[in-house]
């Protein structure tokens, strides 16, 4: 039941779904009035006393506002309210704080501001901030239920660090960083009862079912809202955000589809991302078999058959030499399928013009964005660019969308890559991109010539070296020269490791591996 586009939620069709209690579950166009009518209505907290809900966020995503309209509802039913927002230096992209506080009375109201253990609803709509000291401090066991959304957003510590590696090229020390989703959770559900804490990917789930990220913070709302963890009526709510008066039918539906995903998520999975939606190219291969047939099929696209046959069969040699000598292991034959194949499929000239116009790119840019939109690419041609008189290293600027006429016409030239005619192929980095392939087929040799189960694990990571080269240009240059340091360490190792298993001398030879050419 896949909606006509990416914010087309009123094109999904009506479809049954078994609720979480055997009922059928109704999803429906948001704007249908059948779609609120057909589900049902949660048990409303008591107000009797101070109701604490501490919102949590990213500063320009929303939260202020979800303080706003709770503040409106809560008025449209003649309940008290208090709202206090917190927000840092950095107000947009910063972590934001809205204590809201709903009594029957304004007199119960004594503070503005949440006390310690005192959150009867942490609503994380961003899970780095929903971790921080000033969240985990309003949550108490038994009395603090949690509804946080996994999804996340890069912290300046990825941008630090992926700069840091542009800058040394040494991602052996200066490591890829890691999001503790995980330990995030952890803390959260530790700060909680057991079962009172609870974590939805709502940034995926609205940004599919609506086509805007923003649309995510009313998505928790909505869905707790028919967990019960919000008192004020579902009623109050859609009129708050009706008298709110910005993007009304986005923010209507945001919250209707919270509520469904909080009676029925899987059904609400199956619309926002059915089988059929998802690309092939995002899909995970499942075995070897199918990460090598991929790859043949990919390298095909990228120059020809014969190509990549080269590429098939020395996987299949490491494949039946890892078979013979590791019995039971498959680690080198998955690294050389995977890091053989980045060698080969070198972005040059050819290649970027061929994905930008043979792979569906300006169908994709429509389904992203509506009405009139501009192109331009920011390049550094190899032969006609300019250097930064300081550093020396190219520059990019910036061209038209008439450039994507030139590249039509060059991706129809891969085939002289690599001959006489390929003019690109004797600047530096081509003749970098051919060196590496070479390099990289005669240590694959010189591995399974040697290989057994002593040092198989080394032959692995010098596999897997080419995981370690990135970026393009001078970038590349700085992570090559590093990888080249660490490849050099290894095959000591691997040397040394290879005298511990003498005897086992038979197998694969040298000869054996299909080279370059």
């Amino acid at each position: 039941m896949p909606a006509e586009g990416p914010g087309a939620s009123a094109g999904i069709e009506t479809a049954e779904a078994p609720g979480s209690d055997g009922s059928s579950l109704i999803l429906e166009p948001p704007s249908g009035e059948r779609s609120v009518e057909s589900l049902p209505e949660p048990a409303i907290p008591s107000v009797e006393q101070p109701y604490g809900i501490l919102v949590t966020g990213v500063g320009g995503t929303g939260v202020v506002t979800i303080g706003a309209l709770l503040g409106t509802a809560a008025a449209l039913e003649n309940k008290a309210i208090s709202a206090l927002d917190m927000a840092g230096l950095a107000q947009k992209g910063g972590p934001v704080f809205s204590h809201i506080r709903i009594a029957a009375r304004q007199e119960h109201l004594f503070a503005s501001r949440i006390a310690a253990g005192e959150a009867n609803l942490v609503l994380g709509c961003d899970i780095v901030v929903a971790v921080a000291e000033e969240s985990l401090s309003k949550m108490r066991s038994g009395t603090t239920r949690a509804l946080i959304n996994s999804d996340f957003s890069m912290t300046s510590d990825f941008v630090r660090t992926f700069a840091a590696q542009a800058q040394t090229g040494d991602v052996g020390h200066v490591h890829d960083p890691q999001f503790p989703v995980g330990s995030m959770e952890a803390q959260i559900a530790d700060a909680v009862s057991p079962g009172n804490a609870e974590f939805v990917a709502g940034t995926r789930l609205a940004t599919a079912l609506l086509g805007d990220s923003i649309a995510a913070n009313l998505f928790m709302v909505g869905y707790a809202y028919q967990r019960g963890l919000i008192p004020l009526s579902g009623d109050s709510i859609l009129q708050a955000i009706e008298m709110n008066g910005v993007a009304i039918a986005m923010n209507k539906a945001s919250f209707l589809w919270g509520r469904r995903a909080a009676l029925d998520l899987a059904a609400v999975e199956r619309v926002a991302a059915p089988p059929e939606a998802v690309p092939d190219s995002q899909r995970l291969s499942a075995t070897l078999d199918e990460v090598i047939a991929r790859r043949v099929e990919d390298l095909t696209s990228y120059q020809d058959a014969r190509y990549a046959q080269k590429y098939a069969a020395l996987v299949r040699q490491v494949r039946d030499a890892e078979a013979a000598r590791v019995p039971g292991r498959s680690e080198l034959a998955e690294a050389v399928a995977r890091y053989y194949y980045k060698l080969l499929a070198y972005k040059d000239e050819y290649e970027i013009a061929r994905l930008y116009t043979d792979t569906g790119f300006l169908d994709r840019l429509n389904a992203m964005f509506e009405g009139d939109f501009k192109i331009s690419f920011n390049l550094a041609p190899p032969l006609w660019s300019r250097r930064d008189p300081a550093t020396g290293e190219a520059r990019k600027r910036a061209y038209g969308p008439w450039v994507l006429h030139v590249f039509k016409v060059l991706a129809r030239l891969k085939g002289l890559r690599g001959g006489a005619l390929d003019v690109f192929g004797y600047t530096r980095d081509r003749k970098t991109d051919r060196q590496l392939i070479t390099d990289y087929e005669k240590m694959i040799g010189d591995l399974i010539g040697s290989l057994n189960v002593g040092n198989h694990g080394v032959a692995v990571e010098l596999a897997s070296l080419p995981e370690q080269i990135r970026g393009y240009g001078h970038i590349r240059d700085r992570h090559l020269e590093n990888a080249k340091k660490r490849e050099a360490q290894l095959l000591g190792k691997f040397r040394g490791k290879g005298l511990s298993d003498p005897g086992r001398d038979q197998g694969i030879q040298r000869s054996d591996v299909v080279m370059a050419g």
